[in-house]
């Protein structure tokens, strides 16, 4: 399986990506919005993204919403790993498409609870 894992934090982007690597996923990174876009539309083919909301030039829901909008990123599964935590911005993102909502700061176990959630968790990938 491959993951897109979008933060304009380098040091979160590795904690993430050092819980997926364990369970079998392939890593890509961004920094923000518009580098994971141009990564799709280069050919990158991922499985999941787990985007974070705030970020400089484009945020999460953009990103969501503009995922949503193509045909053939429609299969991407999307999670939101974000600091934002208002009832509100859940159902926000949620109804943007966003497939599961993961608020920050978050434990490895939580983590692959949403993963086994929404079907992700490779056999074997479960601790």
């Amino acid at each position: 399986m491959r993951a897109l894992v979008i933060d304009d934090s380098r040091t979160m982007r590795r904690i993430v990506t050092r819980i997926l690597e364990p369970l079998g996923f392939e890593v890509a990174e961004a920094a923000d919005g518009q580098q994971a876009l141009d990564l799709l539309a280069g050919g990158l083919e991922v499985d999941l993204a787990c985007v974070d909301w705030n970020m400089p030039v484009m945020d999460g829901l953009t990103f969501v919403t503009r995922v949503r909008a193509n045909r053939e990123w429609r299969g991407i599964t999307l999670m939101m790993v974000t600091t934002e935590s208002e009832q509100g911005q859940i159902v926000r993102a949620l109804a943007a498409g966003a497939h599961e909502y993961l608020v920050k700061p978050f434990t490895p176990l939580e983590f692959e609870e949403k993963l086994a959630l929404l079907g992700l968790l490779p056999v074997g990938g479960a601790r």
